[in-house]
């Protein structure tokens, strides 16, 4: 009966919260400024630079929103958030969105009262090691003892793979991410599992002798990362679905923030929707119709985003891959803005 009762408050609080915040892009636009959740400092995905100024791919998309809600891609607030926050904080309306690297599962979308407009970053569980480990490959960890943050789907993911490779490991778990890093730093542990561009990120950002470790090649599952916003906000839902995509269709037609006010004079049908010219979409959006505009000449197209955070224009140097275009072997495909 208590376990009962617990589910049907949770249920009750959760279509309080969906209910009271149903009008985001109001609420937003009347505060001055998106409010969006992001990590305690992810280099490459949502970080603080030498200036204090947050920056990274998934900061990016939070300026992106700003930028088609206000005209201005400053007009946003980072609130940083642990992975056992990060749920609770977007529930009960402390943050309008979560630009935060979160798995998008079938669990998190359908029990949470949350839900994704869009995968930003696809990965993979991968591990990180010490090259005095020896080990080339995830199957040779039988034995190991195992860094990780609770709160996330990559204790279940490495029970499953475990049992399914029969690897023995014993884990190490902590609450708060710079636990698990000083940890593995330490030694305590012998391995370090999180996304492989967590990895990555960790790797170059916080050990002290980065070329003293190394990411294996080994990914064991799917980690589809983006956005979440409430569910039961179909217009806030869009204007965060909708901010991404642009960026995905800039890159596919060209579009830049260098370049993009040579477009405004394009005869191309696409680009005309795209930027406005020819207009709609901001009116189906409930916002200007320059709306996709200043966020490719503010912020820029995905990959303009990608290759500065965490890609070859960045310190991480992680490859395109997956995240590429469509028409360059990738699943990054830009939805048609018509």
């Amino acid at each position: 009966m208590k376990k009962l009762s617990l589910a049907l408050a949770m249920a009750g609080f959760a279509m309080v919260s969906t209910q009271a915040q149903a009008a985001t892009l109001d609420t937003v636009k009347q505060r001055g400024h998106v409010v969006c959740g992001t990590t305690t400092g992810f280099a490459g995905f949502s970080a603080p630079d030498d200036k204090g100024e947050w920056q990274g791919i998934d900061v990016d998309l939070c300026k992106s929103v700003a930028a088609a809600v206000f005209g201005d891609a400053t007009k946003f607030k980072v609130v940083p958030l642990n992975s056992q926050q990060r749920f609770t904080a977007l529930q009960s309306g402390e943050i309008d969105v979560l630009t935060r690297n979160t798995t998008v599962t079938q669990q998190r979308d359908t029990s949470l009262g949350i839900m994704s407009p869009g995968v930003n970053f696809y990965d993979g569980q991968g591990f990180l090691v010490s090259k005095k480990l020896g080990v080339k490959k995830a199957t040779e960890l039988d034995g190991a003892t195992v860094c990780m943050q609770t709160g996330t789907s990559n204790e279940n993911t490495m029970a499953d793979w475990a049992r399914a490779n029969n690897v023995k490991y014993t884990p190490v778990v902590f609450d708060q991410f710079n636990e698990v890093v000083n940890a593995f730093a330490a030694g305590r542990c012998d391995v370090y599992t999180t996304d492989a561009s967590g990895l990555a990120s960790i790797r170059i950002s916080k050990l002290s002798n980065p070329d003293d470790y190394e990411v294996l090649p080994d990914l064991i599952s799917k980690e589809p990362l983006g956005p979440f916003v409430r569910q039961g906000d179909d217009q806030w839902f869009n204007v965060v679905k909708w901010s991404f995509q642009a960026q995905l269709n800039a890159e596919e037609l060209g579009l830049t923030s260098a370049n993009v006010d040579e477009h405004l004079k394009s005869a191309d049908p696409n680009v005309q929707r795209l930027l406005g010219t020819t207009p709609g979409t901001g009116k189906n959006l409930g916002l200007e119709e320059n709306w996709a505009y200043n966020i490719i000449k503010q912020v820029g197209n995905y990959g303009e985003s990608f290759d500065r955070n965490v890609g070859e224009n960045s310190s991480l140097k992680i490859p395109r891959g997956l995240n590429n275009l469509w028409t360059k072997g990738g699943l990054q495909y830009g939805l048609p803005i018509r």
